[in-house]
């Protein structure tokens, strides 16, 4: 039998700070993905600085990803960021495919990044009972996803 680490949670408060940090698990990976994705995909005026600017995000984002299935292991959870997994879970809208402009790739960030921050919101709201450590992790991963949501808003 495989045993994974002794929760400092009691069953019922692991539950539901594993479940959103899960779900918030799965938008962060697919935000990587998408973001990577438009990097290499994204064409017009803006290029290259927008091209930097979602590597930037791609970099945050991968280490938040990394930081909330950490959280999850160490308070006894299962991290679950399979493809499968993110493609049923995540809360972003489907990035499109081919290569897309810049002034389409600017709007669609704004909406990715809201849906992750309201998801992330909900999480922080959902911890603020069961969990104070996973729920500062939670609030400062929202700071910066916000701060990245005002950079590609001043972009439009």
């Amino acid at each position: 039998m495989i045993t994974g680490t002794t929760s400092p949670l009691d069953e019922a408060a692991k539950a539901a700070t594993g479940a959103a940090l899960n779900r918030v698990l799965a938008d962060l990976v697919d935000l990587s993905l998408v973001a990577k994705q438009a990097h290499w995909n994204l064409v017009g005026r803006g290029f290259r600085s927008l091209h930097l600017q979602l590597d930037e995000v791609v970099d945050a984002v991968r280490l938040f990803a990394d930081d909330v299935a950490e959280r999850a292991v160490t308070i006894g959870v299962v991290p679950d960021g399979r493809a499968a997994t993110v493609a049923r879970d995540s809360a972003l809208p489907e990035h499109p495919a081919g290569l897309v402009k810049d002034v389409d790739t600017v709007p669609y960030f704004v909406e990715a990044l809201l849906a992750a921050i309201g998801r992330l919101r909900d999480a922080v709201a959902e911890t603020a009972d069961t969990d104070v450590i996973s729920q500062d992790l939670l609030i400062g991963i929202t700071a910066a996803l916000e701060k990245h949501l005002w950079m590609f808003q001043a972009e439009r």
